[in-house]
């Protein structure tokens, strides 16, 4: 079987100690990379890891688990997945971050791999995946990079928590089962769900804002029973660039702790447009938190409502 080669790179103004923690810090991923809906750590010790994926390339949302040998002082970080998902036979590569500078760096993204069969086909739609995903990573890795080293507000995170007198399973089963929520929240006039792979959904919504107005998101999500669904919206109102989530779970003697997390990028661009030519940085993390944070405790107080009359 033959085994293909490619490299991308890209320059950074950051310095690669910075670059080196981003990337592997496997949790960052959601935020820094665009085809990356989830990532995990399985299992860590001596400079060796374990790492699930869930990703989407050219488009259709696969899921593998690769190794990863991480080098501190080199500032590299080698992977190879274990079991790859079709067409691709073998994939890995290494992460290389060269410092020019005390704040510049050079990232260079080496891959190598096989289709099945060397199926011409499979070669070709791999190619295309690797070189448009290492474009994608490595441009969104330099902007978020130089965003966090400039820390422009833009970025920001922040949860809701409510406490249920349920089981986890009951209030995970009403967050899992999306498809039902045209009926059960009132603030979701349409929705569509699809699971082609099990633990692994596609979502697509008409959500209503508190002024009347709607509009539609398209989110993937990983279902992770019972205790944890991520997600991750590719399709974003306008004053978002970036939108991760998750949904957690925890059982105690005394019920549920049932949180939703949100992680967001404002897009500058489109504060003006949006909120008036007034309107600040600050002004659309209020408005943005209100909104999101609205949904997420309307949808909790429903989650909660279910699984307390499961008891």
């Amino acid at each position: 079987m033959t085994t293909r080669q490619v490299e991308h790179e890209i320059v950074a103004e950051a310095p690669a100690s910075t670059v080196y923690e981003l990337i592997a810090r496997v949790e960052n991923w959601p935020q820094i990379f665009p085809p990356t809906i989830y990532a995990e750590q399985v299992e860590a010790g001596d400079g060796a890891e374990r790492i699930r994926i869930w990703a989407t390339a050219n488009g259709t949302a696969k899921s593998w688990t690769s190794r990863r040998t991480l080098d501190p002082q080199r500032w590299t970080i080698a992977f190879r997945q274990e079991v790859s998902a079709p067409p691709v036979a073998a994939m890995g590569g290494t992460w290389k971050i060269e410092p020019l500078s005390a704040s510049r760096c050079r990232i260079r993204l080496l891959h190598d791999y096989r289709a099945i069969d060397d199926d011409p086909d499979a070669v070709r739609w791999i190619d295309e995946a690797v070189d448009r995903n290492s474009r994608s990573e490595l441009a969104a890795l330099r902007a978020n990079v130089e965003a966090a080293v400039a820390d422009d507000g833009l970025s920001f995170s922040f949860e809701d928590t409510v406490r249920v007198d349920g089981s986890a399973k009951d209030v995970y089963d009403f967050i899992n089962e999306a498809g039902a929520w045209e009926q059960r929240l009132p603030h979701v006039a349409r929705v569509a769900l699809t699971e082609s792979t099990p633990g692994l959904q596609e979502l697509e919504m008409e959500t209503r804002a508190r002024d009347g107005s709607t509009h539609t998101t398209r989110s993937y999500r990983v279902t992770l029973p019972y205790h944890r669904i991520a997600y991750k919206q590719v399709t974003l109102p306008a004053l978002m660039t970036l939108h991760t989530g998750m949904w957690t779970f925890t059982d105690d003697d005394h019920g549920v702790t049932a949180t939703s997390q949100h992680t967001v990028v404002l897009n500058p661009d489109a504060i003006a447009r949006v909120l008036g030519d007034d309107a600040t940085i600050d002004d659309a993390r209020t408005y943005v938190r209100g909104a999101l944070s609205a949904n997420s405790r309307a949808t909790l107080g429903h989650a909660k409502d279910y699984a307390e009359k499961k008891r």
